[in-house]
Order: structure tokens, then sequence, then C-alpha cells
């Protein structure tokens, strides 16, 4: 006797739902599979030739053809014909795995130990839950970690303490076929694996004006900074600070060199502090445009004086020595500076407290 699962024209079938072929009775010959198309579609046979089943994902939307012959115990062959489709989505959500500064993640890269990892959805998606439990992220040595939503498209995910060098990560977003709530379905599996480099971080402090950088726990070098000047000023009703926030930032990324220009933060360049100048080796610590940077007009007050709008300001060859130095995910504190903390959605991850961050997650 031949079964099926799903059971003849079965409609509307899940492409992720358990699709088998078994002998009740006696021995599966052979079983053939095909889509509308005419594709054959992969699959296995038990060793004891009693269950068969694909080892390919399904697709949205199409119709199956199953051929099976079988020997019963009788020693008579059986034959059996059927069919199915699956369903077609009402909307399909992908997402992508990047850092904080919206870079996607590079397979085989090497970030810093203060790297987050953020699954950004291209759809609102309604069932949390559903979608965290097909996010992982698996490390070796071993850290603990958990993801935080910070809005309906995107969530989080830190290790409770900074990675230690060395750590292989990688990270598996198994949406596919998985409903995602009000008829969202995922469109597609990503992955991605990299690697921990050396412990890199700066501790930037407003009490001595000096950024001082270490590598796994040693001191590389000491670069006097200038940061922002505090204060603020409001503008067409928006209330624009020049503090450099204190928190615990990471680097996102860099450019040498690159336009700033104040109006894109609404300071009009034509304004009392308004500027727009081409800046060089720029390494970007913050989502709203902090960077420690080159600018020589400010050498005399580097180590003694704030007078920037927010970025850390270093001479040429400090500049040019840290982002030649800098990796994706590497930490810059900054301590002892007025103005408010710095939050999650302008790089502050690291600044959450723990049992905070892991109330951020769908599953808690």
């Amino acid at each position: 006797m031949l079964a099926m699962s799903p059971g003849p024209d079965a409609r509307d079938i899940d492409p992720l739902a358990a699709v088998t072929v078994s002998a009740t009775s006696g021995t599966l010959e052979m079983v053939t599979m095909v889509n509308d198309t005419g594709s054959v579609i992969e699959g296995v046979m038990t060793p004891d030739n009693t269950l068969w089943k694909p080892t390919v994902p399904l697709g949205f939307g199409r119709t199956y053809s199953v051929t099976a012959t079988g020997r019963g115990t009788d020693g008579m062959s059986r034959g059996l014909e059927s069919s199915f489709t699956t369903l077609v989505p009402g909307n399909q959500a992908a997402v992508r795995l990047t850092t904080t500064g919206n870079t996607g993640l590079i397979h085989g890269g090497v970030y810093g130990v203060g790297t987050v990892i953020v699954a950004r959805f291209d759809e609102a998606i309604a069932d949390r839950s559903a979608a965290e439990r097909v996010l992982k992220v698996s490390t070796d040595p071993p850290a603990i970690g958990g993801w935080n939503w910070v809005d309906d498209q995107t969530a989080h995910w830190r290790p409770q303490h900074y990675y230690t060098p060395g750590t292989e990560v990688t990270v598996e977003a198994n949406i596919y076929g998985v409903e995602l709530g009000q008829d969202l379905y995922g469109q597609a599996d990503s992955s991605v694996s990299f690697r921990i480099g050396d412990a890199h971080v700066s501790i930037a402090d407003d009490r001595t004006k000096q950024v001082s950088v270490y590598e796994n726990g040693k001191l590389l070098r000491t670069m006097p900074t200038s940061m922002g000047m505090g204060g603020s000023e409001t503008v067409n009703g928006r209330t624009i600070s020049f503090w450099t926030q204190p928190g615990v930032y990471t680097v996102l990324d860099k450019a040498n060199p690159v336009i700033m220009d104040s109006s894109t933060y609404g300071l009009p360049i034509n304004s009392r502090l308004g500027y727009r100048e081409t800046i060089y080796y720029a390494t970007r610590i913050s989502t709203d445009g902090i960077y420690l940077h080159q600018l020589e007009d400010t050498v005399w007050a580097q180590g003694n004086t704030n007078v920037s709008h927010g970025c850390l300001n270093l001479n040429a060859e400090n500049a040019r020595w840290f982002y030649d130095f800098s990796l994706p995910g590497d930490v810059v504190e900054v301590r002892n500076t007025g103005g408010a903390p710095l939050e999650l959605w302008q790089n502050g991850d690291w600044g959450v407290p723990w049992p905070q961050w892991l109330a951020g997650s769908a599953l808690t």
C-alpha cells in the first residue's frame, strides 16, 4: 500500500510542510517528483525503502506531481500518481544582514569586538516572534547574546560583552517560506560568516582631551583631540546639539574624503555655524554624523579646547593612522562630555543595559 502526504489534489500547501511518499506495507521501488515546468525535484529514500522525501525547498505557487511504484508484501507491484499545489503568498519579505552602519556584512570579513549584527527586513513584520525564531547567531567560542527589535523592520543582535578576539561568527536568517504575520512570508534565506579581529578599544576622555587607543589591552597611541563645543541652537523649530555625546560608539565605516554639510542635519550652510567642507581621513562612529577626522584648522585646540560641532578633530598624522587602524565594529568610548547620553538609534547599542536589551526580544 502506497501513501502520500499531502493528499491528492491538495491546495495552498505551505512550501515548508512535510512532503512524503511512504509504503505502509512492503517497500518503495521508485519515486519521481516534478514541478509544473518539468524540473525534477531531488529526494532521498530511507535505507529500508519505506519512505521518500524531497531534499530541496519547494516554491510558492507551484504545482508538483508525484509518480511512485512499490512492491507489497504479497510481491505485487503497485503504483501511485498524485499532485498538489503550494500557496501563493499575499506578500513576501526579504532580509539583509548588515552592520549598524547599514553596510552588508561580508562573508569572510574581519570585524571589531563591538560588532552589532542587524537583520533588516524590507517589509513591516507583524509576527516578530516567528521571524526571531529563525534568526540564528552562533559563535566559536560561545558567547551569550540576544536580539533586540528597534522597530517593526529591524532587529539588532549583540553579545552581552565584547566578543573575544578571534571569534568565528555565523548568522543565519532562515526565513524562506515562514509566515511572518498578515499573509506575509519570507522570500529567501540569508547567511554570512565572519571573524572578529584584535580588540581595538579607544577611549576619548573630555577631561584630558585625549583619545587613547588600545589593542588587546595594550596602549598603542594617545591622540590630542578637540570635541564638541557644547550648547545648542534652534533652527526652524529644531534644536541642534553641539556636544559629543557620552557613550559607547562603534566604528561604522570610513571615507577619504567625505563632504560634510551642516544642512544635512538641519543647520543651513549660510547660518552662523553652518559649513560645507571636504574632510580627509574620516572614520564614522554614529548614524547622525559623528566622525574622528583630520582638521588642521583646529590643531591649536586639540588637547586643550573643544571647538567642533560634535566630531572628534585630529591632526593629519593621527587621523590617517586611526583611519588605517580601524575596523568596522571597533569600540570608541566617549567619556566625561556634556549633553544627553548616546541613544540606540545613533549607534548606541552598547549603552543599553543588558536586562533592557533582552526585554527588546520578541520571545521574552
